[in-house]
């Protein structure tokens, strides 16, 4: 890491980020994202260091690579430490739970900001015959009141499964800076699954986002609802 600055270096081991893992153009956004202004070189001495070679190396074409590898490059964001995220996960998970004995789909959410939940809430589409009572919706709803307006810049959402399409518009429309979620929704989610709307570079806003937190739990009660449901069929 000799051509790069100390400061950089620092920044690098202050937030666990490590280039040779995670590549030149994901080092350089992250670097970003944390309030760090960083002209293209930096972006070109990255790319050298993690191949290896001289910087005299890295050419006209290989940064014109570089430059559309950023274009295209998916939101990122510094997560909190797993330990924090599983913490907060845990929140949503209470609020899955609740809907789960109230034979809802058990899916829960809670909105963070500085270090405190603000907001939570769990699916209640069948209690309020409500299509758009998903947990996401009535937490953003909730986080607006305590925030007095709907954008949600600051705030981070964790939610125990993949987003659908209304509530990934719905978190984009809030701004919300960074989506945690428990699970995969292969057959509906907007996120990962089936739909990647967050990459859109045409939409308005990109959240980051991360996944996998308590995701066994998250599926756990999932498996439950969806036993009740065979078991009350026959």
């Amino acid at each position: 890491m000799k051509t790069l600055s100390p400061k950089i270096q620092n920044l690098l081991e202050k937030h666990h980020i490590h280039p040779d893992e995670i590549g030149a153009v994901k080092t350089f956004l992250l670097l970003k994202s944390i309030g760090l202004t960083i002209t293209r070189s930096v972006l070109w001495q990255l790319d050298a260091l993690i191949r290896q070679v001289d910087l005299a190396k890295i050419d006209e074409h290989r940064k014109k690579q570089l430059n559309q590898e950023l274009k295209n490059h998916a939101p990122v964001a510094i997560f909190p430490e797993t330990a924090v995220m599983e913490n907060y996960m845990q929140q949503a998970l209470i609020e899955a739970e609740k809907a789960l004995q109230q034979a809802e789909i058990p899916i829960g959410a809670v909105v963070v900001r500085d270090g405190e939940i603000i907001a939570r809430a769990h699916n209640l589409c069948v209690k309020n015959q409500n299509v758009a009572h998903h947990a996401e919706i009535l937490a953003l709803a909730e986080a607006a009141k305590v925030c007095d307006g709907y954008r949600l810049n600051d705030c981070d959402l964790y939610v125990t499964l993949e987003p659908c399409v209304m509530c990934a518009g719905a978190i984009m429309q809030a701004r919300i800076k960074r989506l945690i979620f428990a699970a995969h929704e292969p057959k509906t989610g907007a996120v990962e699954s089936v739909l990647h709307l967050f990459d859109k570079k045409q939409l308005n806003h990109h959240t980051a986002v991360h996944h996998g937190v308590c995701r066994k739990q998250a599926l756990d009660l999932l498996q439950q609802s969806f036993q009740a449901l065979r078991n009350s069929s026959t």
